[in-house]
């Protein structure tokens, strides 16, 4: 199973560097390796999300995500979409941007990476709104198990209160723009997270209104097709938009080449996070560590409020990323320490069910 899920990554990755040694040589061929390394290490939140996700979608729709996600992931979300930022922002001819990214300039104008940068506020306010509102309807929405249940329950139980995740998410949007967004952005800023919070609303909302249901109702074990699994794909594609962009401009502190970052962050990088997200779906990864959907959308949670606060402080993208990874870790080692306890309650005989959380 391992082969036939990461095997078309590992071929597309030494192709990759194949590319990148002819394109930039040893030099371009290690700064891809890097940033494929580092996109799949910062990734992993995303990576666990996207299971939870996949797993209600049937095989083919598993399989238009592993081959059509990828291609508008590597082309459409770290090659086309920045560049279509720097279009639109700069108000500058498409062709002229391209080369532009290609060719620096030596003139003292403004270059790729720096007039990308720019466009961070209002990029980060649509991004950090799509994730806060997936972290707050996760986490407002009652459910059996917890994970750390001395916060989560309390929340669930205040969530009963229809379209509070709405309310504490615009509130942050309002505070974000008011405190923190740049004199001459905070207009931006607010009309980009006020499209995020759309987006999601929207895209949820019709991926909920195609959901497939059995005779009691939604079901994991239904598999989602049709427009239910359409909407849900349109879902990944959004939420791999609003985890890549940070990465893209963080990619600029190794490389400003957009062909570099491209096979790097795109090919390799987006391939393996793809590949991962399968492999969790088919090893039942998520139903042995029963914590790490909690952990994930902890992280995410954690990189809407990052977005937000980037807005007007700069955020190391390393720090960034080693909070996702410590809540994932928490989260794995804590499945694994009540797995053992419930193991050995079973061998002792012991009917009491472990507690939960």
């Amino acid at each position: 199973m391992i082969l036939r899920i990461f095997g078309l990554s590992a071929v597309i990755t030494v192709l990759s560097l194949i590319v990148a040694l002819i394109y930039g040589g040893p030099t371009g061929m290690a700064l891809c390796a890097i940033l494929g390394i580092l996109e799949v290490s910062l990734s992993f939140d995303n990576a666990v999300i996207n299971a939870t996700v996949l797993e209600r979608m049937s095989a083919f729709w598993q399989r238009i995500f592993l081959t059509v996600g990828v291609v508008i992931a590597v082309f459409g979300m770290r090659l086309v979409f920045p560049l279509a930022i720097v279009w639109i922002t700069a108000r500058m001819d498409p062709l002229r941007a391209l080369d532009l990214a290609l060719n620096p300039p030596t003139d003292g104008s403004k270059s790729y990476e720096q007039l990308l940068t720019d466009a961070h506020p209002q990029i980060a306010a649509f991004g950090g709104m799509f994730l806060a509102l997936l972290f707050l309807n996760f986490i407002f929405e009652e459910r059996e198990l917890t994970w750390l249940s001395w916060l989560e329950r309390p929340l669930a139980r205040a969530g009963k209160l229809e379209m509070l995740s709405i309310v504490v998410a615009g509130g942050g949007l309002l505070a974000t723009a008011e405190f923190l967004a740049p004199e001459g952005v905070k207009s931006t800023v607010l009309i980009a997270g006020l499209l995020g919070m759309v987006t999601y609303i929207v895209i949820d909302g019709l991926g909920s209104m195609f959901q497939t249901e059995d005779s009691n109702g939604p079901s994991k074990l239904t598999k989602a097709t049709g427009k239910a699994a359409f909407f849900l794909f349109l879902y990944l594609e959004v939420l791999d938009a609003s985890f890549s962009f940070d990465g893209v401009i963080g990619a600029f502190a190794i490389t400003s080449d957009p062909i570099i970052i491209a096979l790097g962050l795109g090919l390799i990088g987006a391939m393996f996070v793809r590949s991962i997200t399968v492999f969790l779906v088919r090893k039942g990864t998520l139903s042995d560590y029963v914590y790490l959907e909690h952990g994930a959308h902890w992280a995410i949670g954690a990189l809407a409020l990052i977005l937000f606060l980037s807005i007007g402080v700069h955020i190391n993208e390393i720090l960034t990323g080693m909070v996702g990874v410590a809540f994932i870790g928490a989260a794995m080692l804590t499945s694994v320490i009540r797995n053992r306890r419930e193991d050995s309650q079973n061998r002792q005989g012991d009917p009491t069910p472990a507690p939960v959380g």
